[in-house]
């Protein structure tokens, strides 16, 4: 671990459990200060410790972009932090399940709005990823989306705190972002379907879902969780993609729930 991480930690020091929380894409451990002060986790003897994914914030990347390494790092992270129990947001979703899959963790894992497919992820992101490819028109472009986050994402969070969410979004590289990205892409084209990773790990898995979420699940991977033993769908209603910020405290409560499974 670089002494550099963003790390963030709440929950009694003697918890019978610990979850380690991975922020999504571009985002930091403010995205999970909602959930964190959500009573339920320390009340059921849960303590939470989120760290951002490195290189998202302007941490220190490294050198190694591929989802792969990001969950040995985390796996070795969660080790040391003692945690049983990891929860992932959207492209920390993916590193969690990668995680166990990778052989770096056995513990049970919360999914929450993960990509199973290169099908299933936002259009906007693989234009990107398109553009990101250009060598005159790549870097400029992920320049100016960077610059217009706020305002592009001010109207899909909480009011209260969409000023500090929308900041913590824009304080990101762009030559960063563009390059870890492809890099994502590239993990996706490796495995043109996760639900089969998903389904060898052999965890308890919860798939955790927002009513109108803007990532994709087709119907053939919804059927297939459905077979995978261990796995439970959560739907949450009145909340999208960022259902940690929207509905804390029904995320909080699945948490919990997977906790005790940890047992």
């Amino acid at each position: 671990m670089d002494e550099s991480w963003d790390i963030r930690r709440s929950g009694p020091a003697d918890a019978a459990h610990r979850a380690l929380l991975l922020p999504g894409g571009m985002c930091t451990t403010e995205f999970y200060a909602d959930l964190m002060a959500e009573p339920g986790p320390a009340a059921a003897g849960v303590a939470l410790v989120a760290v951002t994914l490195p290189g998202f914030g302007r941490t220190p990347p490294p050198e190694d972009l591929d989802l792969e390494n990001y969950a040995r790092l985390m796996g070795e992270f969660a080790a040391a932090e003692g945690c049983d129990l990891v929860v992932g947001h959207s492209l920390g979703a993916n590193v969690a399940l990668e995680m166990v899959a990778g052989g770096h963790f056995s513990g049970p894992l919360v999914l929450l709005s993960p990509t199973f497919s290169r099908a299933d992820e936002a259009t906007f992101l693989t234009i990107m990823d398109q553009v990101g490819r250009l060598p005159a028109l790549g870097p400029m472009a992920w320049s100016a989306m960077m610059k217009a986050m706020p305002t592009l994402m001010k109207h899909e969070l909480p009011p209260a705190r969409a000023d500090a969410l929308a900041a913590d979004l824009a304080n990101n590289d762009p030559e960063f972002c563009r390059r870890l990205v492809h890099r994502y892409y590239a993990y996706l084209d490796r495995y043109p379907s996760l639900v089969p990773r998903l389904s060898e790990c052999g965890v308890p898995a919860w798939v955790v879902r927002g009513d109108h979420d803007e990532i994709g699940l087709r119907d053939v991977e919804r059927r297939a969780l459905h077979l995978i033993p261990g796995v439970t769908l959560v739907t949450v209603p009145e909340a999208g993609h960022l259902l940690l910020v929207e509905q804390p405290a029904r995320v909080a409560d699945v948490v919990v729930e997977a906790a005790r499974s940890a047992s």
